[in-house]
């Protein structure tokens, strides 16, 4: 009788792009609790000591996941001044953009926004993956209100909670209903906020 060949774990450089691949892979799909450590070193292909040596544990390669989705789930910073050839966009239009989803280019099930859900899984405040999210979120309605103060709103830091507010409602809603569709209602709620903020600030708007 043939001995079955032991499976071979894959080494090398490339290991934590694989487990971090694996674990957005894996929360996405069930969640984190869902998701063992187990699973996760089989789907990455990886032996659990490899796993081990670049997350010691399950919490620090949550944060590693969540931070890793940061730069393209926060609106995008105002520009420095350094020339570009990009065509830079209005601030209305900036805030508007917040809210143009891209579908997913899957049959899977909407799972919404991450860091809300990661929220909801890890609900002590005190937890550092929690406290990662708080940070997140409060950073996403720092960065509308700066938008917003360039667009010259007289109250920016409202407008930027609102529609920071309005962001998670639409992403928690559209998770909810499993529908992309939620996107756009959300984006002509924004549109509507935004331009009775635009038009409090004019002086010079009919009121």
């Amino acid at each position: 009788m043939t001995e079955p060949t032991p499976v071979r774990r894959r080494r090398g450089r490339g290991a934590r792009e694989r487990i971090l691949k694996a674990a957005t892979k894996l929360f996405t799909a069930q969640g984190i609790n869902a998701t063992g450590m187990d699973q996760l070193s089989t789907v990455a292909n990886v032996s659990k000591r490899t796993l081990y040596t670049h997350f010691p544990s399950k919490d620090e390669l949550v944060q590693a996941y969540l931070q890793a989705l940061e730069d393209s789930d926060l609106p995008p910073l105002q520009p420095s001044g350094e020339p570009s050839d990009e065509p830079a966009l209005d601030p209305r239009t900036q805030l508007l953009a917040v809210f143009d989803w891209t579908p997913q280019d899957t049959t899977a099930p909407l799972r919404g926004c991450p860091f809300l859900n990661a929220g909801i899984e890890v609900p002590d405040p005190g937890h550092p993956v929690h406290q990662l999210v708080a940070a997140h979120k409060r950073e996403f309605a720092r960065r509308l209100a700066g938008i917003a103060r360039q667009a010259g709103i007289a109250d920016p830091e409202t407008l930027g909670e609102q529609l920071a507010l309005l962001y998670d409602g639409g992403a928690a809603r559209a998770a909810a209903l499993n529908s992309g569709h939620t996107a756009t209602c959300a984006r002509s709620i924004a549109e509507l906020l935004i331009d009775t903020a635009l038009a409090a600030g004019d002086p010079a708007s009919p009121r």
